[in-house]
């Protein structure tokens, strides 16, 4: 379930962001407003799956750099992953498309920003954890 809620919460990051990043839109399959909103809610979860599989993958190989820049190279790491995902978008047809890696990498910090921020917002709505087993 929480899962669920962080794509929800990851797809209404990206669609912010996609209104005001000028290098990053929605391509949807579709003309309907709800095509947008499913094509922004399958580019979250491509983005969930590709950050927990190969995101973290890249996370253990490149952990002396984490600690050498202090965690700078987690923005380039971000932005890498979201253009695996504009490259997933483009190889299917519709999804995210991304101008630059650099528009990749501002769009990646905003993200991540919206994601953090609706995430605090929702937390007295949502429950604040979840319970422990001992």
């Amino acid at each position: 379930m929480r899962f669920l809620l962080r794509v929800v919460f990851t797809a209404i990051a990206i669609w912010l962001v996609t209104l005001f990043v000028p290098g990053i839109e929605i391509v949807p399959f579709g003309d309907e407003w709800w095509h947008v909103a499913l094509t922004t809610l399958g580019v979250a979860l491509v983005f969930a799956v590709i950050n927990a599989t190969i995101g973290n993958l890249i996370r253990i190989v490149a952990f002396p750099l984490y600690i050498l820049t202090l965690g700078i190279v987690a923005l380039f790491v971000n932005a890498f992953l979201l253009m695996i995902v504009h490259w997933i978008s483009e190889a299917v047809g519709f999804g995210v498309r991304i101008e630059s890696f650099w528009w990749g990498m501002l769009a990646a910090v905003c993200i991540a920003f919206l994601t953090w921020l609706i995430t605090i917002v929702m937390r007295p709505v949502v429950g604040k954890e979840r319970p422990r087993e001992r």
